[in-house]
């Protein structure tokens, strides 16, 4: 059996690390510094006090990270962010620009399609089967759940 290497870093390296991340940097891009991966590098800064976002800001100026904890206490719903530069988070996200790609391809100015032909095609997205459903629409799924209730 083939072993990997054990990754050893410096505390000095440790140290730009941690202060690349607080910078906002993405782990991706911390670990081409040393020519790593970037799992390896993740190791790190959770052993150093855990992975620590930056606070990000929104364009109203409110933080995101307090509208998170206000919406779990509204809600009592846990709710997380994806990490920056990280697709395979973002399943349903991912998924639906695949299918926009059939439509559009990558780069498309959007203003130049009439809101009729947008509408044409958020209905057809919203319409199609989804296996996650059994293969029903949404709506055919919504339908078999209020006639249950009544």
């Amino acid at each position: 059996m083939k072993y990997r290497t054990r990754t050893f870093y410096t505390e000095t390296e440790k140290a730009l690390m941690w202060e690349r991340w607080r910078e906002g940097e993405s782990l991706h891009a911390i670990a081409q510094l040393f020519d790593r991966n970037h799992t390896s590098v993740r190791g790190i800064l959770a052993r150093a006090g855990g992975i620590r976002p930056r606070p990000r800001t929104r364009p109203g100026g409110t933080r995101s990270l307090g509208r998170r904890s206000v919406l779990r206490q509204a809600t009592d719903i846990q709710v997380y962010f994806c990490d920056p530069q990280s697709p395979w988070q973002r399943g349903s996200n991912e998924n639906t620009n695949r299918l926009l790609r059939q439509y559009f391809p990558k780069g498309t100015d959007l203003s130049v399609h009439s809101q009729a032909r947008l509408n044409y095609i958020a209905r057809e997205l919203n319409e199609r089967p989804r296996e996650t459903l059994g293969f029903k629409t949404p709506k055919e799924k919504f339908q078999a759940c209020v006639a249950s209730t009544t």
